[in-house]
Protein backbone atom coordinates (compact mmCIF):
# COMPACT_ATOMS: atom_id res chain seq x y z
CA UNK A 1 0.00 0.00 0.00
CA UNK A 2 2.94 2.34 0.59
CA UNK A 3 3.94 2.10 -3.07
CA UNK A 4 0.37 2.89 -4.16
CA UNK A 5 0.09 5.81 -1.74
CA UNK A 6 3.42 7.27 -2.89
CA UNK A 7 2.46 6.81 -6.55
CA UNK A 8 -0.88 8.59 -6.09
CA UNK A 9 0.65 11.40 -4.04
CA UNK A 10 3.44 12.10 -6.53
CA UNK A 11 1.02 11.91 -9.46
CA UNK A 12 -1.52 14.26 -7.92
CA UNK A 13 1.09 16.77 -6.71
CA UNK A 14 2.73 16.96 -10.14
CA UNK A 15 -0.66 17.41 -11.82
CA UNK A 16 -1.53 20.19 -9.37
CA UNK A 17 1.78 21.92 -10.12
CA UNK A 18 1.17 21.65 -13.86
CA UNK A 19 -2.34 23.10 -13.59
CA UNK A 20 -1.10 25.95 -11.38
CA UNK A 21 1.97 26.84 -13.43
CA UNK A 22 1.24 26.07 -17.09
CA UNK A 23 -1.38 27.26 -19.53
CA UNK A 24 -3.42 24.60 -21.31
CA UNK A 25 -1.48 23.66 -24.46
CA UNK A 26 1.77 25.24 -23.24
CA UNK A 27 4.99 23.37 -24.06
CA UNK A 28 8.06 23.75 -21.84
CA UNK A 29 11.40 22.05 -22.62
CA UNK A 30 12.63 20.12 -19.57
CA UNK A 31 15.62 18.20 -20.94
CA UNK A 32 16.17 20.07 -24.19
CA UNK A 33 13.98 18.54 -26.86
CA UNK A 34 14.24 15.07 -25.30
CA UNK A 35 11.61 15.59 -22.59
CA UNK A 36 9.01 18.35 -22.55
CA UNK A 37 6.03 19.34 -20.46
CA UNK A 38 2.96 19.82 -22.67
CA UNK A 39 -0.17 20.47 -20.63
CA UNK A 40 -3.29 18.80 -22.06
CA UNK A 41 -6.55 17.47 -20.68
CA UNK A 42 -7.43 13.99 -21.90
CA UNK A 43 -11.02 12.80 -21.81
CA UNK A 44 -10.17 9.46 -23.41
CA UNK A 45 -7.76 6.62 -22.85
CA UNK A 46 -4.22 6.31 -24.22
CA UNK A 47 -3.66 8.45 -27.31
CA UNK A 48 -7.02 10.17 -26.52
CA UNK A 49 -8.92 7.13 -27.80
CA UNK A 50 -12.58 6.96 -26.80
CA UNK A 51 -13.16 10.60 -25.88
CA UNK A 52 -16.93 10.07 -25.79
CA UNK A 53 -16.64 7.19 -23.31
CA UNK A 54 -14.94 8.83 -20.32
CA UNK A 55 -17.53 7.39 -17.92
CA UNK A 56 -16.70 3.86 -19.09
CA UNK A 57 -13.01 4.44 -18.28
CA UNK A 58 -14.09 5.63 -14.82
CA UNK A 59 -16.07 2.43 -14.23
CA UNK A 60 -13.22 0.24 -15.51
CA UNK A 61 -10.66 2.05 -13.34
CA UNK A 62 -12.91 1.65 -10.30
CA UNK A 63 -13.31 -2.07 -11.04
CA UNK A 64 -9.54 -2.52 -11.44
CA UNK A 65 -9.01 -0.68 -8.15
CA UNK A 66 -11.46 -2.94 -6.30
CA UNK A 67 -9.90 -6.05 -7.87
CA UNK A 68 -6.34 -5.05 -6.88
CA UNK A 69 -7.37 -4.32 -3.29
CA UNK A 70 -9.23 -7.65 -3.09
CA UNK A 71 -6.40 -9.58 -4.75
CA UNK A 72 -3.62 -7.96 -2.68
CA UNK A 73 -4.09 -10.31 0.29
CA UNK A 74 -2.75 -13.20 -1.84
CA UNK A 75 0.59 -11.51 -2.49
CA UNK A 76 3.51 -12.80 -0.41
CA UNK A 77 6.34 -11.35 -2.46
CA UNK A 78 7.83 -7.87 -2.18
CA UNK A 79 8.39 -7.72 -5.94
CA UNK A 80 4.75 -8.58 -6.68
CA UNK A 81 3.61 -6.13 -3.99
CA UNK A 82 5.52 -3.41 -5.85
CA UNK A 83 3.87 -4.44 -9.14
CA UNK A 84 0.38 -4.24 -7.69
CA UNK A 85 1.21 -1.10 -5.70
CA UNK A 86 2.35 0.69 -8.86
CA UNK A 87 -0.70 -0.55 -10.77
CA UNK A 88 -3.06 0.53 -7.98
CA UNK A 89 -1.36 3.91 -7.60
CA UNK A 90 -1.46 4.62 -11.32
CA UNK A 91 -5.06 3.52 -11.68
CA UNK A 92 -6.13 5.60 -8.69
CA UNK A 93 -4.19 8.64 -9.90
CA UNK A 94 -6.09 8.73 -13.18
CA UNK A 95 -9.37 7.68 -11.56
CA UNK A 96 -9.18 10.67 -9.19
CA UNK A 97 -8.91 12.94 -12.21
CA UNK A 98 -11.92 11.30 -13.85
CA UNK A 99 -13.96 11.60 -10.66
CA UNK A 100 -13.03 15.09 -9.50
CA UNK A 101 -11.72 17.16 -12.43
CA UNK A 102 -13.75 19.18 -14.92
CA UNK A 103 -16.18 18.79 -16.58
CA UNK A 104 -17.76 16.69 -13.80
CA UNK A 105 -17.92 13.61 -11.62
CA UNK A 106 -17.06 10.43 -13.52
CA UNK A 107 -16.35 12.28 -16.76
CA UNK A 108 -13.41 14.42 -15.68
CA UNK A 109 -10.44 14.88 -17.93
CA UNK A 110 -7.09 13.37 -16.97
CA UNK A 111 -4.22 15.85 -16.71
CA UNK A 112 -1.39 14.77 -19.04
CA UNK A 113 1.83 16.73 -19.35
CA UNK A 114 4.92 14.66 -20.15
CA UNK A 115 5.97 14.26 -23.74
CA UNK A 116 8.95 12.63 -25.34
CA UNK A 117 8.88 13.77 -28.97
CA UNK A 118 10.09 10.34 -30.12
CA UNK A 119 6.88 8.83 -28.69
CA UNK A 120 3.40 9.62 -30.02
CA UNK A 121 1.83 10.25 -26.60
CA UNK A 122 1.46 12.76 -23.82
CA UNK A 123 1.23 11.11 -20.42
CA UNK A 124 1.48 11.64 -16.65
CA UNK A 125 3.16 9.95 -13.70
CA UNK A 126 0.14 7.68 -13.10
CA UNK A 127 0.72 6.34 -16.62
CA UNK A 128 4.40 5.88 -15.79
CA UNK A 129 3.41 3.84 -12.70
CA UNK A 130 1.09 1.64 -14.76
CA UNK A 131 3.75 1.12 -17.43
CA UNK A 132 6.42 0.32 -14.82
CA UNK A 133 4.02 -2.18 -13.22
CA UNK A 134 3.52 -3.92 -16.56
CA UNK A 135 7.27 -4.10 -17.22
CA UNK A 136 7.87 -5.62 -13.76
CA UNK A 137 4.91 -7.97 -14.31
CA UNK A 138 6.52 -9.27 -17.51
CA UNK A 139 9.93 -9.67 -15.86
CA UNK A 140 8.51 -11.60 -12.90
CA UNK A 141 6.33 -13.74 -15.14
CA UNK A 142 9.18 -14.58 -17.52
CA UNK A 143 11.41 -15.43 -14.56
CA UNK A 144 8.67 -17.71 -13.21
CA UNK A 145 8.34 -15.92 -9.88
CA UNK A 146 5.03 -16.65 -8.19
CA UNK A 147 2.97 -14.39 -5.94
CA UNK A 148 4.63 -16.09 -2.98
CA UNK A 149 8.08 -15.08 -4.23
CA UNK A 150 9.24 -18.57 -5.18
CA UNK A 151 10.36 -19.48 -8.66
CA UNK A 152 8.31 -21.95 -10.65
CA UNK A 153 11.51 -23.90 -11.38
CA UNK A 154 12.02 -24.28 -7.60
CA UNK A 155 8.63 -26.01 -7.37
CA UNK A 156 9.50 -28.32 -10.28
CA UNK A 157 12.89 -29.20 -8.74
CA UNK A 158 11.30 -29.77 -5.32
CA UNK A 159 8.66 -32.10 -6.80
CA UNK A 160 11.36 -33.94 -8.77
CA UNK A 161 13.46 -34.37 -5.62
CA UNK A 162 10.41 -35.61 -3.68
CA UNK A 163 9.58 -38.07 -6.48
CA UNK A 164 13.17 -39.41 -6.54
CA UNK A 165 13.14 -39.76 -2.75
CA UNK A 166 9.84 -41.71 -2.89
CA UNK A 167 11.24 -44.05 -5.56
CA UNK A 168 14.40 -44.57 -3.51
CA UNK A 169 12.35 -45.36 -0.39
CA UNK A 170 10.25 -47.90 -2.28
CA UNK A 171 13.34 -49.85 -3.39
Amino acid sequence: MAVAAASVAIDQITKLLVVQNLELGEVVPVVGDLIQFHFVKNSGAAFSIGNAYTWIFSILAAAVTVFIIWFARRIRSLAWAVVFGLLLGGTLGNLLDRLFKEPGFGVGHVIDFITIPLLPAIFNLADVSITAAMVLFLILTIRGIGLDGTRQSDHVEQKSDEHEQEEHEQV
